[in-house]
């Protein structure tokens, strides 16, 4: 009897062949899927992965040509330990597949949402490791430029992965020389005020912005600004208008709270650098960061 596959099952089965065996979707954007996939090597070992499906059919054109070539050129010249893994990328018909490690304790979004802010001393050893992969990335001459917390996953150790590289970008050119961008880029909540008032604008500095809000957000629980209104938000932005909880504050290091200060800071020239960051009293409390 004939057989009539339809794309899908084609795709399947062409996966399985490579000992690739896709499972339960536990995300979805408008051109792309994420769900759970195990891999079975040659030995017969499984292994746990996550696999985001991007639909080529749904994509933007802009996506297609620009984002997206950068985003698979980048993954495949990174290697961190707080970076997320990529095990393969696969292209079957109109669909890429891209395995990687799966972080088996969910993102930091949601970890707060269940457990409330994280104590001071957790967030340290955290945000070390996200400096330590960021900086890993700037050393290279990339940015990520979509730093937040849902960008933050969690491995079945604890340890953080940072993921999702759809924004990110080389930030020199062909000669070494720095290149600003001009990309609106990521959640508003977490971008930095040049980036709300759309000047061209220095993308590590942009970085090291987000990575000050994840910071607050992780000792706080809640996010520093509000961003249903664009105009409110960069005024709250360019007159530091944060405020921790009266249940948290008392419980912060002054070390810690200016850390936070230093990475929202609305003047470029000011903020503080990774490198700033990383001889900081605060992170100097951890050996070696």
């Amino acid at each position: 009897m004939n057989r009539t596959y339809t794309s899908d099952q084609t795709e399947i089965q062409a996966l399985a062949e490579r000992g690739y065996h896709v499972g339960k979707k536990i995300g979805k954007g408008s051109y792309a899927t994420v769900n759970t996939a195990q891999y079975k090597d040659t030995s017969g070992k499984n292994l746990n992965l996550a696999c985001k499906v991007i639909d080529r059919t749904k994509a933007p054109k802009d996506f297609l040509s620009k984002f997206f070539p950068r985003e698979l050129d980048i993954l495949t010249k990174v290697s961190h330990p707080n970076i997320i893994q990529i095990h393969s990328i696969l292209h079957r018909g109109p669909k890429i597949f891209i395995f990687m490690r799966y972080a088996e304790k969910g993102d930091l979004l949601d970890y707060i949402k269940k457990n409330g802010h994280v104590n001071e001393s957790q967030s340290l050893v955290w945000f070390v490791q996200m400096v330590r992969a960021i900086r890993y990335l700037h050393s290279k001459d990339i940015a990520h430029r979509d730093l937040k917390c849902e960008n933050i996953l969690l491995s079945k150790r604890m340890n953080i992965k940072i993921a999702d590289f759809g924004f990110s970008r080389y930030c020199v050119d062909k000669n070494g020389n720095s290149l600003m961008s001009e990309t609106y880029c990521g959640s508003a909540a977490y971008a930095a005020p040049e980036i709300v008032r759309g000047a061209p604008y220095d993308p590590k500095q942009a970085d090291a912005w987000s990575l000050g809000v994840i910071l607050f957000i992780m000792l706080n629980g809640k996010m520093p600004f509000d961003d249903s209104n664009l105009s409110k938000l960069l005024k709250d932005q360019d007159n530091r208008r944060y405020v921790f909880q009266e249940n948290v504050a008392k419980t912060i290091s002054q070390e810690a709270k200016a850390v936070v200060a230093a990475l929202l800071d609305p003047d470029i020239y000011t903020r503080w650098t990774l490198k700033d960051v990383i001889h900081s009293d605060w992170l100097q409390n951890l050996e070696n960061p």
